[in-house]
């Protein structure tokens, strides 16, 4: 019961980690611009991400372009996309597989396939997981860095955007997710395939009572012979 209880929590743990790891992907606030300097207010204020850019007026327009050019962005921008998306298609690929491996559904119920499921949901989660942080954790760092290079100018700097703190809970959420269904596989019961088997008795087949003895080919109640156990001595 505790297993299943544990099982149902790391799958909630990682489908919420997949639904913010896509919003994460689509949202255009990896980087914002710093509001450094002495005045604050500015006309313009830009946010960019992973598939656009935008930008806020100060009379409340707001306007977003998508990158035209795929090979003319930079390599760091091309990575992250691309393990970004995989991180989306191994989360949803595993929740695929957690749903035919895990003790609250009857899927698969009874197969060699349905022990492994959990446990193989589960690495696919933390491989997911690992996925998205790396590119969330270098656009940080990268943004840090040059926030504090003395060679850009003030209205060239960005800071952290909304994106990548969701991007970093939702890796945590889809790792320990990832973990625990893999955990609580190893330490509860394994699933048997097929169904049980009765093993038949291997005691010897009880004398009867009657005057006539017992024939050699008479069978006992365990479906032996007992002639099966005739020994042959030298």
């Amino acid at each position: 019961m505790a297993s299943s209880a544990l099982e149902l929590l790391g799958f909630s743990l990682s489908l919420l980690g997949l639904i913010g790891t896509v919003i994460a992907t689509l949202l255009p606030h990896w980087w914002r611009t710093a509001h450094v300097g002495t005045s604050i207010v500015t006309a313009v204020s830009y946010t960019k991400g992973l598939w656009m850019e935008c930008a806020w007026h100060s009379t409340g327009l707001f306007q977003c372009q998508s990158h035209r050019s795929q090979l003319a962005l930079p390599p760091d921008l091309r990575a992250a996309r691309a393990m970004m998306v995989m991180s989306c298609s191994l989360s949803a690929l595993a929740c695929g597989v957690a749903a035919l491996g895990t003790r609250c559904t009857r899927c698969a119920d009874g197969t060699r396939a349905k022990a492994s499921g959990a446990v193989s949901a589960g690495a696919v989660f933390v491989v997911a997981g690992l996925l998205c942080l790396v590119p969330v954790s270098w656009s940080t760092n990268e943004v840090v860095t040059d926030f504090y290079s003395p060679v850009l100018p003030a209205g060239m700097r960005y800071e952290p955007g909304q994106a990548l703190y969701l991007g970093f809970a939702s890796a945590l959420l889809t790792v320990l997710g990832g973990a625990l269904l893999c955990r609580c596989r190893g330490d509860g019961e394994h699933f048997q395939p097929g169904s049980l088997r009765t093993v038949p008795s291997s005691r010897p087949p009880a004398a009867y009572k009657g005057n006539h003895p017992s024939s050699l080919t008479s069978a006992s109640h365990g479906g032996y012979r007992l002639s099966d156990y005739v020994c042959c001595f030298a």
